[in-house]
């Protein structure tokens, strides 16, 4: 079998407080007839959400006639050479994520197997899910127990809210020290959720890399008696010896990852011993393989893998092979509850996600495709669908 053609195309809608819903499919072509879709991170909105699909365009000759059962090789070749062009780095990295996603959908269709058959086999057949809830209704620390509760009784084990944008205000736009009427009005938050939610329901907490050093090690220790789940991204993802700090200064659980991409960046994390879990995003940090590799990098260092997740069903499912196939899984993001479109836009076993969990598809290759019609209604900022 040989790669004949790729494609790719922006997809979504940026819906409010979806925390994002635009993402970018590849679909790679054979001589066999097989098509493989993958679906990967857009590379930002909020610039021109095109920035994967160019790099995916670019890659496009080096990927036509190779096998696409090599998958490492291919991965491989793209990457090597790109490095002196930022191949491990967005957007170059996000595009070799879809390309390989979409490799392993031909390869799963091809033998008749689904994905995680070529990852050695599931230690599990549901993946239990978060929801991340963003905040409350409003920004009363009640409204946010509030929520909390509604979301448990969908069926969810574990809820994450947001706190690096509450109303109180800081000192000004760029300044990340979150002052005491800020801080106080945060705790309150996290002690509001955890009262509401009692203590069998997993918490996260996500500030979003937006403290600085000293505010991050003082909400740390505070919310050391609410038992969390995690504390996410304390501080920005850039400085791993400052996240190092806050771990050391707390018995908080510090979780980060979403912006690390390959597994040499989270080697680093596991060597300065800077996080308790990690959080890779499965259509951003290299594909179906690199995921299980970091994965396995984590379970040599006994660390939790928790995926980052805000995709659509198909990246969702890609994700949910990876976490099927290693031990050391705790727990997926779900991002779409306020996404009304989300169940539409694929077509697979439904619904996609029930009772807090998302069943791992047993059907050929990732198990879940675009449906044409939806997509095409969702194209984003006019783009042009696959032919």
């Amino acid at each position: 079998m040989k790669i004949t053609d790729v494609q790719a195309c922006v997809i979504g809608r940026q819906e409010p407080d979806s925390g994002g819903s635009v993402w970018t499919f590849v679909r790679i072509y054979t001589d066999e007839g097989i098509v493989g879709t993958g679906e990967c991170n857009s590379g930002g909105p909020g610039y021109s959400g095109f920035a994967t699909k160019e790099a995916i365009l670019a890659m496009k000759e080096l990927m036509i006639g190779e096998d696409p059962f090599d998958i490492n090789k291919i991965y491989e070749k793209l990457r090597r050479k790109g490095r002196y062009g930022g191949s491990s780095e967005a957007p170059l990295i996000f595009a070799l994520t879809g390309i390989d996603n979409a490799l392993y959908d031909i390869c799963g269709k091809a033998l008749g197997v689904p994905v995680y058959k070529l990852l050695g086999g599931k230690f599990r057949d549901k993946i239990r899910l978060y929801a991340d809830c963003h905040f409350g209704d409003s920004d009363d620390p009640a409204s946010f127990g509030e929520k909390a509760v509604a979301v448990v009784e969908e069926g969810f084990g574990a809820v994450k809210f947001d706190v690096d944008h509450t109303g109180v205000g800081r000192l000004d736009a760029f300044n990340w020290t979150v002052g005491a009427k800020e801080m106080s009005h945060i705790i309150k938050i996290v002690e509001g959720v955890r009262e509401a939610i009692g203590w069998e329901i997993d918490l996260a907490i996500d500030c979003h890399g937006q403290f600085d050093l000293p505010s991050a090690i003082t909400l740390a220790k505070a919310v050391e008696p609410l038992r969390l789940m995690w504390l996410e991204e304390p501080v920005p993802a850039e400085n791993v010896d400052a996240l190092a700090q806050v771990k050391a200064s707390t018995s908080t659980v510090i979780c980060t990852g979403e912006n690390q991409y390959t597994k040499f960046e989270f080697v680093e994390l596991f060597e300065k011993k800077a996080c308790d879990v990690i959080m890779p995003d499965l259509a951003k940090a290299g594909g179906i393989a690199e995921g299980k590799r970091i994965a396995e990098l984590a379970d040599a260092y006994y660390i939790p893998f928790a995926p980052h997740n805000v995709s659509s069903p198909l990246g969702m499912m890609a994700a949910c092979h990876v976490c099927a196939s290693v031990p050391n899984f705790l727990f997926l993001e779900f991002h779409a509850r306020d996404i009304p479109w989300w169940n539409d836009l694929c077509d697979g076993d439904k619904p996609f996600v029930e009772s807090g969990h998302m069943v791992v598809s047993e059907r050929p290759g990732i198990g879940v495709e675009l449906n044409d019609e939806v997509a095409k209604t969702l194209l984003w900022n006019g783009d042009a669908y696959f032919d």
